[in-house]
C-alpha cells in the first residue's frame, strides 16, 4: 500500500492550496517541494534559475525527492517540472499515490497573470510560453498519474473530496 500522496501538475494548477488542505484533513504532513530547494539553497527559486541554471534546479530537485519522499502519512506538492525526469517519478510512484491536477492553458494564464516569481515564464510572450510547457507536460503528467482531476471549475474542499474518494 502506498503511504503518501504526491501532487503533480502546472504551475498554478492548485497543488500547494489542495495539498494543504489534503494534509490537513487526513493529519499528514505537507511539504511543498519547492519551499523546501528554497531551504536547502537559502535562496529563491527564481535565484537558482538565474544564478544556477534550470540543469542545476533539476538536480537539486532530484536529490531533495529521494530524501523526503520515503516518508509515510505526507501530501507532498511536486514541482510542475518534477515530470521532465523519468527517475523522479519512478522514486515519488513507489511510495505515492500520483495525483495529476489538470487545467488548461487558458486557466494557467489566468490563474498566473499576477505572478512574477515563476521562472520559466518570461514577460514577453508568456501566454505561449505556457501553452507549450502543458502541451509538451501534460502528457507526462497524464503517464504517471494514478489520479486525474480537472482541477478547473471545482473548490479545493471539493478536489480534496474528490480525491480522498478515489484512493
Amino acid at each position: 500500500m502506498k503511504n503518501n500522496i504526491s501532487l503533480i501538475g502546472f504551475m498554478g494548477s492548485g497543488k500547494t492550496t489542495t495539498g494543504k488542505m489534503m494534509a490537513d484533513r487526513l493529519g499528514y504532513l505537507f511539504f511543498d517541494m519547492d519551499k523546501l530547494i528554497e531551504i536547502s539553497e537559502q535562496r529563491k527559486i527564481n535565484d537558482i534559475f538565474k544564478e544556477s541554471g534550470e540543469e542545476y534546479f533539476r538536480n537539486v530537485e532530484s536529490k531533495i525527492l529521494e530524501k523526503v519522499v520515503s516518508n509515510k502519512d505526507c501530501v507532498f506538492a511536486c514541482g510542475g517540472g518534477v515530470v521532465l525526469r523519468e527517475e523522479n517519478m519512478k522514486i515519488i510512484s513507489k511510495n505515492s499515490y500520483v495525483v495529476y491536477l489538470m487545467i488548461s492553458p487558458p486557466e494557467a494564464i489566468k490563474r498566473l497573470s499576477g505572478s512574477t516569481n515563476r521562472p520559466l515564464l518570461p514577460d514577453k510572450n508568456r501566454d505561449e510560453r505556457i501553452h507549450e510547457l502543458i502541451n509538451t507536460r501534460s502528457k507526462l503528467y497524464s503517464r504517471y498519474a494514478d489520479i486525474i482531476i480537472n482541477n478547473e471549475e471545482i473548490s479545493p474542499e471539493d478536489t480534496v473530496n474528490k480525491i480522498i474518494a478515489m484512493i
